[in-house]
């Protein structure tokens, strides 16, 4: 009797499915007859949109310590200044959106740094591609084949009416496999902390997602887009039942401010923040029992919030009514808008919720990022990629633009107008630089210039 409740049972489920998909879907398939429900009508309608992309890039290979050597170049008659270059080839996918024109987009790691792009069609069709624009916070990218024809576009759908639960198609070509479908569901929505130096707002899915399938299609039982396949959490590379797609909706925006503009003009708040936490409340002699939001430690001159009215010690809980749980979380929000766009900005100042219209300035240079997200020795500070004119010192490095009161930054020593040239003994061109070389360290040893002083400051 087990068995047979068992069975039972899992017949139900099957039946549930089924009728559940075909309801969703409006496919063809009956139970009455030889003809079985099948997910078949809709990949042959959406896959042609789906395409293999195969890229070539040429690397510098990291030059020999032995060749910097004069005698050791003489000896074996290696000229001076030759760099060893070598070819790489990769692959990914990417989905038809303007069939007319030969747009597609993809991921911007599927494409960065290619010099030739090849895309495959699923009637074995190779056509030449190029960039149009590419955006590596968001990892989007768009590409234009040459000389489109008889392609296939797929449909674009409206990301911000997923549920958790809603059944999903990944479409791509993991491994190499091409056209390789597979089936799941929606696990979650707005999950942020994947990329630690990206804006993120991923849909999860147990939809098998693996290697290769970066760029490919994310669709609904309708035959929409839904998502971009960018990731898969994994320990050893491959799919473990946890992936994730860039939503659609991010995409299309991302999409038309690189046609607009051949780049995205990403908003800026202009201010500095930190999470805000019960401890934090305490310090400050906030009364509440909502510990989540953004405290605002500092706003800078003439920046949308200081025109708008947002002050030092307000604690940003809400953006557009979208709840904000902490700096991450508003640094993500601001970023995924663009410059120009007005926004409905909520604090919570003494005790009082406020709130205020913001128009977001343009962010010209590289993506806010919280410094303690950083390294936490680093949280109050805020930084820029030096530009050589403010100081002295006339190389490459990354200055500070402030030092909130009290904070860690400010407890070791760090002041405005420093540039950091080295971190742990390596160079710092860059803000993005800075990021890299501090992630998973405890222990910074930065080379800072002062003026015309030079000096150590470690950071723990």
């Amino acid at each position: 009797m087990t068995h047979m409740r068992t069975t039972g049972l899992l017949g139900a489920v099957v039946t549930l499915f089924v009728s559940t998909t075909l309801a969703n879907a409006a496919l063809p398939g009956s139970l009455n007859g030889s003809e079985m429900p099948s997910l078949a009508p809709l990949v042959d309608k959406t896959s042609p949109a789906v395409v293999n992309i195969r890229t070539k890039a040429t690397l510098t290979a990291p030059s020999n310590p032995l060749m910097q050597d004069p005698f050791f170049r003489r000896f074996f008659g290696v000229p001076e200044g030759r760099q060893r270059q070598r070819e790489v080839s990769a692959a990914g996918s990417g989905v038809i959106v303007d069939a007319e024109k030969g747009y597609i987009l993809t991921n911007h790691h599927v494409i960065n740094k290619a010099d030739e792009i090849e895309v495959f069609l699923n009637d074995d069709r190779a056509l030449e591609a190029t960039v149009i624009g590419s955006d590596e916070g968001t990892d989007i990218a768009v590409i234009q084949v040459k000389n489109p024809a008889n392609l296939t576009q797929m449909r674009l759908g409206n990301s911000d009416k997923l549920r958790v639960g809603d059944f999903v198609l990944a479409i791509g070509n993991p491994f190499g496999l091409e056209h390789t479908v597979t089936s799941g569901i929606v696990s979650a929505l707005g999950r942020r902390g994947i990329q630690r130096d990206g804006y993120e707002d991923f849909i999860q899915t147990d939809a098998s997602i693996n290697p290769g399938n970066s760029g490919g299609a994310l669709i609904n039982l309708n035959g929409e887009l839904v998502g971009i396949n960018s990731a898969i959490y994994s320990s050893n590379g491959g799919n473990i039942g946890i992936g994730f797609a860039i939503p659609v909706n991010i995409a299309e925006s991302i999409m038309a401010q690189i046609l607009e503009f051949g780049e995205v003009k990403r908003g800026l708040l202009g201010v500095s923040i930190r999470d805000f936490s019960a401890e934090t409340a305490e310090a400050l002699g906030i009364e509440t029992d909502n510990y989540h939001g953004a405290l605002v430690e500092e706003v800078f001159p003439d920046s949308p919030a200081e025109q708008a009215g947002i002050e030092v010690g307000d604690v940003i809980t809400a953006v557009d009514g979208k709840t904000i749980s902490g700096a991450g979380d508003l640094r993500t929000t601001i970023g995924l808008k663009r410059s120009g766009e007005a926004v409905k900005v909520t604090v919570q100042r003494e005790g009082k919720r406020l709130r205020f219209n913001v128009t977001l300035d343009e962010l010209k240079t590289e993506p806010e990022l919280v410094a303690g997200e950083i390294h936490q020795g680093l949280a109050g500070a805020t930084f820029s990629t030096y530009d050589g004119e403010s100081q002295p010192y006339d190389g490459e490095g990354v200055i500070i633009d402030s030092v909130a009161e009290g904070s860690p930054a400010e407890y070791r020593g760090l002041q405005p107008d420093d540039v950091i040239v080295l971190v742990n003994r390596r160079p710092v061109a860059s803000v993005s630089d800075l990021q890299q070389l501090a992630q998973d360290q405890n222990l910074l040893v930065l080379k800072i210039y002062r003026g015309r002083r030079t000096l150590l400051r470690t950071i723990r």
